[in-house]
């Protein structure tokens, strides 16, 4: 429990890294975690009046990750043996996405099994634009638990 007078301020959302199960990839700029939502099921017995609400299966959406685009190639590779091979044999992978704090400790993980990308896309290309080339790649998530 909080002592009087200790402020408990929220973590900035700009800090963060992300580790992906064989993968060393840095430099992500944006995180976008997928949302968890439960079904809700209408129920009635017999004569019963009104209905109840049950609770259903959970659906997880899915995790959208972009980074500027640089001479790796690891994320394309990745995307590309999934729409080869399949995800099972393309490589469903662990990832976390980890909330640091200002002095660099992490405080807030993530943790995301079974993922795979379902879409590979980079921003166009202009020459009346001086901004980064950003890749994205969206991933499907089979769960995703909050461990800290």
């Amino acid at each position: 429990m909080a002592t009087a007078g200790t402020r408990n301020d929220p973590y900035k959302g700009f800090r963060f890294r992300l580790e992906i199960q064989g993968l060393q990839i840095a430099g992500f700029s944006e995180a976008t975690l997928p949302d968890m939502s439960i079904e809700s099921i209408p129920y009635r017995e017999g004569t019963d009046g009104p209905t109840r609400k049950l609770s259903g299966q959970l659906s997880v959406g899915t995790l959208s990750l972009k980074r500027g685009v640089t001479d790796s190639m690891d994320l394309y590779n990745w995307f590309s043996s999934v729409s080869s091979l399949g995800a099972d044999v393309g490589g469903r992978k662990s990832v976390s996405v980890i909330l640091v704090d200002e002095s660099g400790q992490d405080k807030v993980r993530w943790n995301m099994t079974n993922t795979w990308p379902t879409k590979y896309s980079t921003t166009d290309f202009s020459a009346s634009s001086s901004e980064a080339m950003i890749e994205t790649l969206e991933l499907e998530v089979e769960t995703i638990t909050r461990a800290s």
